[in-house]
């Protein structure tokens, strides 16, 4: 499954930060080079606090798309959403979490693509009822379990 839970919160608590050192994937840098920032998820990660919200992703129908069950999705309800964006959409009263694909839109049709070959896409038409519900803007992940 590749469905969403919507937690409805809102992202407009002030949440500062300290940041880590730049962080490298190659060799380590030297101690010198450590400062110390700080990050507000509201200012630095949020563009429209008010309409952003959060849900938790139920399923691995997403996982190619490095979006795991149990995952975090921020969810901008105010971004457009273009073809190839991962989207949160509602779809005969369900929520799910999906690339979307307009590549059929002339053709009366639009798709919403997983990220696992386990999974079909899903195939809108008018007959459908469906709305694009908000545009995942980030995910968070627990790395500890």
């Amino acid at each position: 499954m590749g469905k969403i839970k919507l937690l409805f919160s809102k992202f407009d608590t002030p949440l500062e930060l300290k940041t880590a050192p730049e962080i490298k994937a190659g060799f380590p840098s030297t101690a010198d080079d450590y400062k110390l920032d700080a990050i507000d998820f509201n200012r630095d990660m949020i563009r429209h606090p008010e309409s952003t919200f959060y849900g938790r992703v139920y399923g691995d129908s997403m996982i190619n798309a490095g979006i795991a069950d149990g995952d975090i999705a921020v969810i901008d309800r105010l971004e457009e959403a273009k073809d190839g964006d991962i989207i949160v959409a509602f779809v005969n009263n369900e929520f799910t979490i999906k690339y979307l694909d307009l590549t059929h839109k002339e053709e009366g049709y639009i798709e919403l693509r997983p990220a696992n070959d386990a999974f079909l896409p899903i195939r809108v038409d008018l007959h459908d009822d469906f709305r694009v519900w908000g545009v995942v803007v980030w995910t968070i992940r627990n790395c500890k379990h």
